[in-house]
């Protein structure tokens, strides 16, 4: 009896420890639940020199991935695990990127600046972008004028917040209650993606980046009955419904002599 119970203790403990490694690897996903407002959101915060960002819209085979769960599941190497993914903004009946879309430093589509009818067009829209270790969300117009060479880039519209103020429509915009997702950059370094577990306003949704987030420019990416938020670690499912692009968070492994 004694030596079973030894072996189980040995056990229990070789577990243990291979849980910590496991964690130290891939570490905890960067999101956590929000209240605001009276509303429910998840966010997720993301250091882009400790997270690599990438865009993703069709395999090497030249079909859509389609599904987030479909995305690889690591980047450059097997430790640089895959912590979220989330819709890139909106798309066309064949899923093509409706706006501006620049995967690995190349353009695949171009800026789209037309007039038309839906979010996308309730301008001013924006662009999310990457370049190096340095986010940002701008306005399409200020984007296209500093001539950016981004090494990922997303389109969608309307933007949510721009320069520290709500997006002017949005004022008269809230009859429409949905849930929604979207991403803000607190700083250079900082990008903060959110999406909404209740239906809410543009207006309420823009308050979230501005007020509790902190976030001077947000950019909406998506909305409708279901969110599109995948987080592996913490068993938040997929898509139900096809998407186009998507946006993949990694979080890198700490290399030897790095912090």
């Amino acid at each position: 009896m004694a030596q079973r119970t030894r072996a189980l203790s040995l056990l229990a403990c070789l577990l243990a420890s291979l849980a910590i490694a496991q964690s130290a690897v891939a570490g905890p996903a960067p999101c956590r639940a929000v209240t605001h407002q009276g509303s429910a959101y998840t966010v997720c915060e993301v250091d882009v020199r400790r997270h690599a960002i990438r865009l993703f819209w069709k395999r090497p085979d030249g079909t859509p991935y389609a599904r987030l769960n479909a995305l690889p599941q690591a980047l450059d190497k097997p430790s640089d695990r895959l912590v979220l993914a989330t819709n890139a903004g909106m798309f066309d009946p064949a899923y093509k990127p409706v706006g501006l879309y620049v995967e690995n430093g190349r353009e695949l589509v171009r800026a789209n600046t037309r007039s038309g009818w839906g979010n996308f067009h309730m301008k001013p829209n924006g662009i999310f972008y990457v370049t190096g270790d340095k986010a940002g969300v701008l306005e399409t117009g200020a984007y296209l004028k500093q001539q950016l060479r981004p090494d990922i880039a997303t389109q969608s519209g309307p933007m949510l917040v721009i320069n520290g103020r709500l997006h002017p429509r949005f004022v008269h915009a809230n009859v429409s209650l949905k849930q929604r997702s979207g991403v803000g950059v607190r700083d250079a370094q900082t990008v903060v993606f959110a999406i909404s577990d209740d239906d809410v306003s543009f207006q309420a949704f823009g308050r979230l980046f501005l007020d509790r987030l902190k976030c001077n420019d947000a950019l909406f990416l998506d909305g409708g009955s279901v969110p599109t938020l995948y987080v592996p670690s913490l068993n938040r499912g997929a898509n139900l419904f096809s998407l186009g692009p998507m946006i993949g968070v990694f979080e890198r492994a700490t290399r030897p002599g790095t912090n």
